[in-house]
């Protein structure tokens, strides 16, 4: 009698969870990945670790990251992983989107290197081949709807590139023929990252690649993104699921644009930036209540403001997005930075890195 594949799977996690029970004896009291990875650190259990394969430093100010898993991370395109990475002795986590397909085996990331970026700037001066860190799991709702649409128009900006890039990617990869229209915003040719694989993306039937420049000749629009884009190259937009991911002001018109023409209810949008604060007319003070630490309110994000009275909270994407920066509001008022939505109801959860404080505001921190 054959097993069957669910019995063999069965077996299998059965056969797994007893020889790390035994390993866990066995190397009491440290776990024994605290041993494994001194054989190999790709061996861990507790965490999904990955070799950098290769890096791409070829666009100013980017780096493109390979990375080979040592077991398959799942995740859908859009989405993004937590990368660890450790610095000066200490783990550091951040969330970037793949711009592989969601069927690869491997992750290819795409990271500005921003001028304070801590994890940004070490991945861009310091990483090297052979390198091995940390990948958590999946996250985001930035998504294709399971049902793959007809047509669809993806819209991005600088490093916003990598979602949509995955998007494409996996359409590919799945043999999707709807027609789809990327257009993608840079400041010149050469800070287009991954241009070879757009150009095999290109290559398509089906895909259209339109790349504007906003600093530079050659592409097949100038400037900045206006009505008068979508208009040249799909005007058909307003009918049409519609991504578009990257810096904040480009979302921030993409949205306009959508909502000019009653068409917001198709748009999907994810930013890679915060908007610029103006903290000119911040009054009032910040209590952390649960370190005791009071400050005056500076008008920046309740992180920024955080970090800048000595506090270490938890922090992956500084954009909204990952989640991990929650925290308790006891009192007070914030602004959700992205939207300018004001909130004041006590004892609720928010997103410590993209809410600033209007006046005075207690946060359990």
């Amino acid at each position: 009698m054959v097993a069957s594949p669910v019995t063999r799977t069965t077996a299998a996690r059965r056969a797994t969870k007893a020889v790390t029970g035994a390993l866990r004896l066995m190397s009491w009291p440290h776990h024994p990945d605290r041993y494994l990875e001194l054989l190999n650190p790709l061996l861990a259990t507790q965490a999904t670790r990955a070799r950098i394969v290769d890096i791409d430093r070829t666009v100013p100010e980017m780096t493109t990251l390979t990375l080979r898993p040592a077991r398959r991370c799942r995740f859908e395109a859009g989405q993004h992983i937590r990368l660890g990475v450790v610095v000066d002795g200490v783990r550091h986590t951040r969330c970037y989107s793949p711009s592989t397909s969601q069927y690869d085996d491997r992750i290819v990331l795409t990271v500005r290197a921003h001028p304070d970026g801590l994890v940004s700037r070490y991945l861009h001066d310091c990483a090297r081949p052979g390198d091995v860190v940390d990948l958590g799991a999946a996250d985001g709702d930035f998504v294709l709807p399971p049902v793959r649409p007809d047509r669809l128009l993806l819209v991005s900006g600088g490093s916003g590139i990598t979602p949509v890039l995955s998007m494409l990617h996996t359409l590919a990869d799945e043999g999707h023929t709807g027609a789809i229209t990327f257009l993608h915003y840079a400041r010149t040719p050469a800070d287009v990252p991954q241009r070879a694989r757009l150009d095999e993306l290109a290559a398509r039937a089906n895909v259209e690649v339109v790349l504007a420049y906003t600093r530079g000749d050659g592409g097949h629009l100038r400037g900045r993104f206006r009505r008068e884009h979508l208009d040249a190259v799909v005007p058909w937009f307003a009918g049409t699921p519609t991504y578009a991911c990257g810096p904040a002001g480009l979302t921030a018109r993409v949205r306009e644009v959508y909502r000019e023409v009653g068409a917001e209810h198709r748009l999907r949008t994810e930013e890679f930036t915060l908007p610029v604060l103006d903290t000119s007319d911040a009054t009032g003070e910040v209590r952390f209540t649960a370190s005791g630490v009071v400050a005056d309110n500076t008008g920046a994000t309740l992180l920024e403001q955080a970090e800048a009275a000595g506090l270490r909270p938890d922090h992956g994407c500084r954009m909204g997005i990952c989640h991990t920066c929650t925290s308790i509001r006891r009192s007070g008022c914030t602004r959700d930075v992205r939207t300018g939505e004001l909130d004041a109801e006590p004892d609720t959860r928010i997103r410590i890195c993209v809410n600033a404080p209007v006046g005075d505001v207690a946060v359990e921190l």
